[in-house]
């Protein structure tokens, strides 16, 4: 298997080792940062039981929240593939775009310009020191795979998202894509 280096833009898929970890168990997260301060990034298969009309009374469309990891969880953050709308957004890689003008966002959701193919809310988001991830990397917590998806991530990762990556990955994944979520409950 080829071992790619983490780098924004990247994917990282949750080792089946990490069961025990509630926040990653069964996680695949989009890089949005990494450097030698730490690193960034978005759990995205991983939805909430709210709207984003439920935490933002401004905004009138039911898009579908997600939890972003296990840091700042009382945050909203987002990613989205349409920074000619949306000011101030930072480019993670291949088309996806980090945050942005978020009043100008709200009003874009609103007149029906950005729909939820154009964008994903989080709350929270996967955070690492410096070289945390690259220590839980060596330790077999994380496998780093291309994003082939670049910009249609947003609507493809879904709850099985996982799953779709043991079975790509094959070998002794193949293995781990039917496991029950805890083995021990098997």
């Amino acid at each position: 298997m080829v071992h790619l280096k983490p780098n924004k833009g990247k994917l990282l898929i949750a080792e089946p080792s990490l069961t025990g970890d509630v926040s990653f168990n069964r996680s695949v997260v989009l890089l949005a940062e990494h450097n030698e301060e730490g690193s960034v990034g978005f759990i995205l298969n991983k939805p909430l039981e709210y709207q984003i009309s439920d935490l933002i009374s401004e905004i009138s469309k039911p898009f579908q929240v997600y939890n972003g990891g296990p840091v700042e969880q009382d945050n909203l953050y987002f990613i989205h593939k349409v920074p000619h709308l949306i000011d101030n957004s930072v480019e993670i890689s291949d088309g996806i775009y980090w945050g942005g003008d978020f009043d100008k966002t709200v009003d874009l959701i609103n007149n029906h310009i950005i729909s939820e193919d154009d964008i994903r809310f989080f709350l929270g988001y996967s955070g690492w020191s410096s070289l945390q991830l690259d220590k839980e990397l060596l330790s077999k917590s994380w496998i780093v795979v291309k994003n082939e998806y670049q910009s249609q991530i947003i609507k493809k990762s879904s709850g099985a998202f996982w799953k779709e990556k043991m079975l790509e990955l094959g070998g002794d994944y193949l293995l781990w894509s039917n496991a029950p979520e805890n083995p021990s409950l098997n």
